[in-house]
C-alpha cells in the first residue's frame, strides 16, 4: 500500500521529522496534537483548554484528508498530570458524538513547551 502525507495550512507545520497526517487504504493516522495558540504556541490553559485546542488542530489536520471528526476510531491522549483526564472526558463528549472513539490517556512526565496534554487519533475512511 502507498502511505500519503497531509498537513493543513491552518495549523504550524510539524516541528520534527514526521508527518501532520498519513493515510494508507483506508486509515488515516494524526501525529498528535498540542494545544497550540494562533501564533503557534503552547496555550498556557486549563486542562480543558486545552485538550479543545488540541482537538482543534485534530479537526484541522483530519479536513486536510477530507476527514472530519465524525471519522474518528480511536484517540490516544498524553497527560502530565493524571487528574487533567476528567477535564480531558468532558472535552471530547463536547467534541464527539455517539458513538465516541475508542479513547486511550497515557501518563507522561514530560511534553513539550509545558502543554498538559496531547491527541493523536486515528481515523478511518468509509
Amino acid at each position: 500500500m502507498t502511505r500519503h502525507a497531509f498537513r493543513s495550512s491552518q495549523v504550524p507545520p510539524p516541528s520534527g521529522a514526521y508527518s501532520a497526517a498519513v493515510s494508507t487504504g483506508q486509515l488515516v493516522f494524526v501525529s498528535a496534537q498540542l494545544p497550540l495558540d494562533e501564533r503557534g504556541r503552547v496555550f498556557a490553559g486549563s486542562a480543558a483548554e486545552q485538550a479543545g485546542r488540541a482537538l482543534d488542530g485534530l479537526r484541522h489536520q483530519l479536513r486536510s484528508t477530507g476527514l472530519s471528526l465524525e471519522t474518528v476510531a480511536k484517540l490516544t491522549a498524553y497527560v502530565v498530570e493524571p487528574e487533567d483526564a476528567a477535564a480531558l472526558d468532558e472535552v471530547i463528549g463536547e467534541y464527539f458524538g455517539e458513538p465516541r472513539p475508542a479513547r486511550t490517556v497515557v501518563g507522561v512526565r514530560w511534553l513539550p513547551d509545558g502543554a498538559r496534554l496531547q491527541i493523536e487519533a486515528v481515523a478511518v475512511r468509509y
